[in-house]
């Protein structure tokens, strides 16, 4: 599973290096679907990991808020700091876990850290679907979302 976790982060980087060829209107634009713009979309994707991964071990949630994160730049630094600590929570032996139920209060219900997992990865594919539309109506060649000819470490 946590090659799955690699490939969206490398494709994340690599939309977060795309958004540099747009201006801060087109980054900002209002759209259909996702969280009303390309900047505020990533930031969720990002949001939303660190939050679920958060929930699974125990940690305080910790509010972000997108008028502190207004620049490709910013949103970036976040994804690498939350990173750092996912990473190293996905290279424990979570499989020990992976049926331990996590309860969330942003949402009702019992979930397992392993339907957890799964849904992370789920999500971040789902918005970068999202971008892709969005990068062909402007008028531009999206990033590779394919799984396949990548370097994963595990």
């Amino acid at each position: 599973m946590f090659s799955f976790f690699q490939y969206n982060w490398q494709v994340r980087d690599e939309w977060l290096e795309w958004c540099k060829q747009l201006t801060t209107e087109e980054l900002l634009m209002n759209r259909v679907g996702g969280v009303d713009n390309i900047l505020y979309t990533l930031l969720h994707i990002i949001d939303v990991e660190y939050s679920w991964i958060c929930a699974i071990q125990g940690k305080k949630d910790v509010a972000v808020q997108c008028s502190d994160y207004h620049t490709i730049k910013k949103v970036k630094s976040l994804s690498d700091k939350f990173r750092i600590d996912i990473e190293g929570f996905l290279k424990t032996d979570v499989d020990v876990i992976q049926n331990d139920p996590v309860i969330v209060p942003w949402d009702q219900g019992t979930f397992t850290v392993r339907e957890i997992l799964h849904h992370l990865i789920a999500h971040e594919i789902h918005h970068i679907g999202q971008l892709s539309v969005w990068a062909r109506e402007l008028h531009r060649k999206p990033v590779s979302a394919s799984f396949l000819g990548r370097e994963y470490l595990d």
